[in-house]
């Protein structure tokens, strides 16, 4: 049994979230523009943000097409990095927002990674998103104030 099992699962998904100390419109709009995606990562994105749109960010390690908004609740976007070999399909991305105390909680759900990478991607996210991310809002709430 264990062995149909594992033959069945040809990805990997994971799920991480975090809060952050703005509202959802403020993650939203800034996941989807270009300039304020480099700003909150560090490196350099370019994004179209429409449905059909193509994005690229971390200097061009990461890119795919945007294939839904529900401003201020969820982004769903194709995603793949330099890393996927040729016969990887492009995976997807779920960024949804949520109100938490604190401001919004991002969850971000990541399906359809090339088997055995989900753990690395996992820490990716963490490390170049949401580290930063929580750095780059803090800041935008102390200037705020």
């Amino acid at each position: 049994m264990a062995g149909e099992k594992k033959s069945a699962q040809t990805h990997d998904a994971i799920e991480v979230s975090a809060v952050f100390p703005v509202t959802a419109k403020v993650i939203c709009d800034g996941w989807l523009d270009s300039k304020t995606h480099s700003d909150f990562t560090g490196g350099e994105a370019v994004i179209n943000p429409k449905v059909g749109g193509k994005h690229s960010a971390w200097d061009g390690y990461i890119s795919g097409v945007t294939l839904a908004v529900e401003p201020g609740k969820r982004i769903i976007q194709s995603w793949r990095t330099t890393e996927f070999s040729a016969k990887d399909k492009d995976s997807k991305i779920g960024v949804l927002f949520a109100k938490a105390p604190g401001g919004t909680k991002v969850t971000l759900k990541h399906t359809d990674i090339p088997r055995g990478q989900g753990a690395t991607y996992k820490q990716g996210w963490e490390d170049y998103y949401f580290k930063p991310m929580r750095a780059y809002f803090s800041g935008k709430t102390k200037k705020k104030k």
